[in-house]
């Protein structure tokens, strides 16, 4: 399971492969979400934890300044709150939808600095969620919707850091985690 406990950034800036950013919950949240993903998730295709993505596909070349700007943003901000708010159905798998103004603002914020540099996917707007299954047949999303959805109601949590990961093509690399200040 992810903490927002740092681990160490390499020092790969010329490793062209793609970087993921995504946000880490808090501990609870974060194993609550991790347990439904080992329950739910096909376990050929379980390589990460459960997670938030802000941002699919920043250019590798261009970790030492991603890493500048997360310290930056991370330093200035406390720990967003955010609402999950529903379970959702997606065809073919389930996720959790999330509200949160302020986890939007920072995304927003980045969106702004990165511009020239995000691809159409990153483009197109930000609907935060965290995916518990996918890639399933939609009749086994649709009894794991059924079985999540029945009783759920909406619960806070806060986004405690920001992680930023490799693209390896199926697995993510771990590069490194940028707490939040505190409040």
């Amino acid at each position: 399971m992810l903490t927002p406990a740092a681990f160490p950034l390499r020092p790969d800036a010329a490793d062209p492969r793609p970087l993921i950013l995504t946000a880490l919950l808090e501990p609870a949240a974060q194993a609550h979400f991790d347990g439904l993903r080992r329950a739910y998730f096909p376990p050929e295709r379980n390589y990460i934890p459960a997670h938030v993505t802000l941002f699919h596909h920043l250019p590798g070349s261009e970790l030492a300044a991603v890493k500048t700007r997360l310290k930056r943003l991370c330093a200035d901000a406390p720990p967003p709150r955010i609402t999950v708010a529903s379970v959702k159905f997606t065809g073919n798998g389930v996720s959790y939808s999330l509200q949160s103004p302020e986890l939007d603002g920072l995304r927003a914020e980045l969106a702004d600095a990165w511009a020239t540099l995000l691809i159409p996917q990153d483009r197109n707007g930000f609907r935060p969620h965290v995916t518990v299954q996918n890639k399933v047949d939609a009749g086994v999303a649709r009894t794991t919707h059924a079985q999540l959805a029945s009783g759920f109601a909406p619960w806070p949590t806060r986004a405690v850091a920001l992680a930023l990961w490799r693209y390896l093509g199926g697995p993510w690399e771990a590069l490194g985690t940028t707490v939040f200040r505190e409040r």
